[in-house]
């Protein structure tokens, strides 16, 4: 590898690891907004997403520059390859931020609407992939981000029984039936995180093994619940 390869990629790493925290921020000021009722959280993740979508093009640049001067093959590619994708990942975690923002925004309209208790559950669950799947970025850890892939269904899971909870309540409370839609907005944005983060798992262990994971856990799951 030269010289300018390795401190290309090394600059690569750098910035993807500058971006997890920008949205990893984005996403914990979001479901604070929407837990606590802090509208002025949700406003502050809203703003920050031109800030990602800018880091996101610069990146990309970055990626097709590194490939068009240097041609890099083998190990040295399949790490361009992943920073396009986590990239791509991110910037979208960046936009389910704002969307339970703005849910957020919309539910502090309904002070006496509570909030399933399960989504505090669902919230913790979808941050801890989130970071796992970065520390297994960082540490080149396929055994960790193969966990993070796993646990996938606890949050799928936890995202079922609210959706159940909100039906049951709209039915008995029409009053509530708004703000229920905004909490299931609010819950299947939170799933998307963790089914990004899956996808975050997944690039690591291509990056790390060279093997393509994708769709293979959904099938397993399929399987075992038939």
């Amino acid at each position: 590898m030269s010289k300018h390869l390795e401190r290309g990629l090394e600059d690569l790493r750098e910035d993807v690891l500058a971006l997890f925290g920008v949205v990893e921020q984005m996403i914990d000021m979001a479901v604070r907004s929407l837990v606590e009722r802090r509208p002025d959280l949700a406003n502050r993740v809203i703003q920050a997403d031109a800030t990602v979508d800018r880091r996101e093009v610069k990146l990309e640049e970055e990626c097709l520059k590194i490939m068009a001067l240097h041609q890099p093959v083998a190990s040295d590619l399949r790490q361009v390859i992943s920073v396009v994708k986590i990239n791509s990942e991110l910037e979208r975690m960046a936009d389910l931020a704002c969307n339970i923002a703005e849910r957020a925004v919309a539910l502090d309209m309904y002070p006496l609407f509570s909030v399933p208790d399960e989504l505090n559950d669902m919230v913790r669950e979808s941050n801890s992939m989130v970071r796992r799947a970065l520390d297994a970025f960082v540490t080149g850890d396929a055994e960790k981000a193969r966990q993070v892939i796993r646990d996938d269904d606890v949050v799928d899971a936890l995202n079922r029984i609210i959706i159940d909870q909100l039906q049951e309540l709209m039915q008995e409370s029409p009053e509530y039936v708004i703000p229920a839609v905004h909490c299931f907005s609010a819950s299947r944005n939170i799933e998307c995180v963790a089914d990004l983060a899956t996808s975050l798992a997944e690039d690591v262990v291509y990056l790390v093994e060279g093997e393509i994971v994708r769709h293979i856990h959904a099938h397993s799951s399929r399987k075992s619940a038939t």
